[in-house]
């Protein structure tokens, strides 16, 4: 994520908020509330509206479906309370990549923000989720060894071959519960950059026999 993003006030005005994101190279801000929590969002698209409002909508303003009197609204502001877009899609600080990935697709936005403790602490984008895939190979196969092998399965690294391909995974090697293999199965595709894993480990002792129902 993007830590301590850009932030304005409700009260903030239309032409602040314009060269904020023009100074700062970014296409929203997050609109907070005094306590610090996220309330709305500006983009781009939304200052936008007053560019295209031309005033010929105003007139048949009685007669428009709620989208349209939304246009017109972001059109009249003058403030980040009024031009905000809500609601505001929030994620914990906790949350995994993957988790993050999920929950933009399944919102249909291009932004999560992050709140810990009740204010905003960061922001993910879809260029930040696609930033992990630029790990290097060599990174994503010391995770892999250090962080599940070795800390979490308690395994000897003489035991198992880890390789990473443009973000491929191919593990081989034996560990000594039928378990283990399965851990290592379910958290190495969890890992930030793999894209796939070839989960070829074999077990010494199948503590996870079959049970046959009578």
């Amino acid at each position: 994520m993007t830590k301590n993003p850009y932030t304005v006030a409700p009260e903030a005005a239309f032409k602040t908020i314009v060269d904020l994101l023009a100074v700062k190279q970014i296409s929203a801000v997050a609109v907070v509330a005094s306590d610090g929590f996220p309330i709305g969002v500006v983009s781009e698209a939304d200052l936008l509206r007053k560019q295209e409002n031309d005033g010929a909508d105003e007139q048949h303003s009685l007669f428009v479906g709620k989208q349209a009197r939304q246009r017109m609204r972001k059109a009249a502001a003058v403030q980040a309370k009024d031009l905000m877009s809500v609601p505001v899609y929030t994620v914990g600080s906790d949350t995994t990549v993957t988790a993050a990935a999920r929950e933009l697709d399944r919102r249909g936005v291009r932004r999560l923000f992050v709140v810990e403790n009740g204010k905003l602490v960061g922001v993910v984008s879809r260029r930040d989720l696609l930033a992990v895939f630029r790990r290097s190979d060599e990174d994503i196969r010391h995770e892999i060894q250090q962080e599940i092998l070795v800390r979490t399965l308690w395994a000897d690294p003489a035991a198992v071959s880890v390789t990473v391909e443009g973000g491929v995974v191919t593990m081989l090697g034996r560990l000594e519960r039928k378990c283990e293999v399965e851990i290592a199965g379910r958290l190495v595709p969890k890992i930030p950059g793999v894209i796939e894993v070839h989960n070829r480990l074999d077990y010494a002792w199948n503590d996870m026999p079959e049970r046959h129902h009578a």
